[in-house]
């Protein structure tokens, strides 16, 4: 996934965040219920907690709409988020859940 990337973790996992960030679901819980069609974070599981993966809904090849809580395809390919500029390439290159993950950490 990234290379070389390193951060601080400063405060307990979970907790503490911004007055107005209020999560309804954690990072946990969306991938038990198939976030992206199980095709997500399925190369990074050494960065974060192990435990949020024992209920995790996972396609490690392809994306499958039948992890999906909803058994829809509900995502558009990472290459239009990209193209649209929506994700900051050098420090969350996989986009919002990529840095929620990494903010809840």
């Amino acid at each position: 996934m990234q290379k070389n990337y390193k951060y601080q973790l400063s405060e307990p996992i979970g907790k503490n965040f911004n007055k107005d960030f209020k999560p309804e679901l954690t990072p946990k819980k969306m991938l038990e219920l198939g976030v992206f069609e199980g095709k997500y974070m399925t190369d990074c599981k050494k960065e974060f907690l192990a435990s949020w993966y024992n209920k995790a809904k996972l396609s490690p090849k392809n994306k499958n709409p039948e992890l999906n809580y909803f058994r829809i395809s509900a995502s558009q390919p990472l290459a239009v988020w990209r193209e649209k500029g929506w994700i900051n390439q050098r420090h969350n290159p996989r986009g919002w859940f990529q840095w929620y993950c990494r903010y809840y950490m």
